[in-house]
């Protein structure tokens, strides 16, 4: 199989894994050297093709291999087939494993693909959705997480009962709505991230007097340590909704100014990431207009909003339309610099075209602040795409005289050739040899992130060389 892979000879490999013993086996081990060792994008997808007509091909297909290979492939009609005749089987054991495939596709985290596989899925007969994700707006104590947890299921069975009474009918429409239902707030992500937050709240370790001690011992004066202490708070709590530190030490936090207040408010959705239900209403205080304390600091609102993008990142469905009004709403470029990384965050890898031009909108007043969180952003909504936009931000970044937008726009270009390996040849050979040293740092990067995780020697040989024979440091340092 090995020899057939390296040849090329996909007949070989095919007839290899026909007659072998345990062809479930051989199935299994050719995806895992697919993965690893096949080192073009576009040879590896001819493997898993075959592989995926060789799994349905099984008595009892494998549908977990098939719907991840169908992942790579980028195929969501194929998944959604797969889920339906799942969910439609009379036999629970079928229903239960299309929620494993699923729960095993979310863990990949590629919005773009889940929501396309979730559209595809048919709507549930006349099923009271909207009773089914009640958002709560009131900011309720965020220690009722259990609670929530068993109200959903109450919330669950008592619509299954309405649905009992509207389709009367068939038993079997009922279970199948029901599971459909399920099925969509998991490919939503929505079920997992429910179940994350509450693990991480119950075996929350973090030890609070660790945190005292440091800012105690930290001089008041000191600005950069202060700051670095509320980041220490963000990352030790992260995804715990525990934010007690903070509570307590109110008059402490208002020390920080500027950009430091910026960091501390949006360390709050670090801190409640994944709190999709009362998000919003946890960071009302800080929010721009109608918030409790409206017209408050920039800083904070700005901050406010990125902390949205970081609680909603890569689930943005809830939040999207919100932070393109408040970036709509504002000319105050430190607002404009978070509600544009909140939106990269929240819309990531969606590719959407209304929200990219929103944001190029912002690029091109030429604010450096605004502009440098612009080109991160343009980057994080259409990360992994090898978009053709690439070379517009590329053209923009030739054109200003803003090193922070450059700086921005680099990164940016970067992130939409992530994964896309050889394919992302031209774009990195361009930026690598550009005369503007902050170009040639996104150039690393774009290397980087287009051939993360292979192991590919030419990317390899090509930042050691930059890494030694650059005449800017930034470059030689990132290489």
């Amino acid at each position: 199989m090995g020899i057939a892979i390296e040849c090329r000879r996909l007949d070989k490999l095919e007839e290899a894994i026909i007659r072998s013993d345990n062809v479930h086996a051989t199935l299994a081990y050719s995806t895992h050297v697919s993965h690893s060792f096949i080192y073009r994008r576009e040879y590896r997808r001819e493997v898993l093709q075959l592989l995926v007509k060789l799994y349905q091909k099984l008595p009892s297909p494998d549908y977990l291999s098939t719907s991840q290979c169908l992942m790579f492939l980028d195929e969501p009609e194929g998944v959604a087939n797969i889920l339906e005749k799942l969910l439609c089987s009379e036999n629970k054991e079928d229903a239960l494993l299309a929620f494993q495939v699923a729960f095993d596709l979310v863990e990949n985290e590629h919005q773009a693909f889940l929501l396309n596989v979730r559209d595809r899925l048919p709507a549930p007969k006349s099923l009271p959705s909207e009773s089914l994700q009640p958002e709560s707006s009131d900011p309720a104590p965020i220690q009722n997480e259990n609670s929530t947890a068993a109200e959903d299921v109450q919330m669950i069975d008592g619509s299954s009962a309405s649905m009992t009474d509207m389709l009367e009918a068939d038993p079997k429409e009922v279970m199948y709505a029901e599971r459909l239902t399920k099925i969509k707030g998991i490919l939503s992500g929505e079920t997992s991230i429910q179940l994350t937050l509450q693990f991480l709240y119950s075996h929350n370790k973090s030890d609070l007097l660790i945190l005292k001690t440091i800012k105690q011992s930290v001089e008041m004066r000191n600005s950069v340590c202060h700051s670095a202490t509320i980041y220490a708070n963000a990352i030790m709590h992260a995804g715990t909704t525990v934010d007690t530190f903070l509570r307590d030490n109110l008059d402490w936090l208002s020390r920080a100014t500027n950009w430091a207040k910026f960091s501390a408010t949006a360390g709050l959705g670090v801190i409640h990431r994944g709190h999709l239900q009362q998000g919003r209403s946890l960071m009302a205080p800080y929010l721009p207009q109608g918030g409790a304390a409206g017209g408050g600091s920039p800083y904070s609102e700005g901050g406010a909003l990125y902390a949205l993008g970081l609680i909603h990142a890569n689930h943005g469905e809830g939040i999207k339309q919100f932070l393109r009004d408040s970036l709509r709403n504002t000319n105050v470029e430190v607002i404009q610099h978070g509600a544009c990384l909140g939106l990269g965050l929240a819309a990531l890898g969606t590719a959407d075209e209304d929200i990219y031009d929103e944001v190029k909108t912002v690029l091109y007043t030429d604010s450096a602040v605004a502009g440098e969180a612009a080109g991160i952003s343009m980057g994080l909504l259409m990360v992994g795409t090898a978009s053709e936009k690439a070379s517009e931000m590329l053209a923009y970044a030739h054109e200003t005289q803003h090193e922070k937008i450059i700086r921005g726009l680099a990164l940016g270009i970067a992130l939409t050739v992530y994964g896309r390996e050889e394919e992302a040849d031209t774009l990195i050979e361009q930026m690598t040899q550009d005369q503007d040293p902050i170009l040639r740092y996104g150039g690393m990067y774009a290397l980087a992130l287009a051939y993360r995780g292979t192991a590919n020697n030419k990317a390899i040989r090509q930042l050691l060389h930059f890494a030694v024979s650059d005449v800017s440091d930034d470059v030689r340092r990132t290489a």
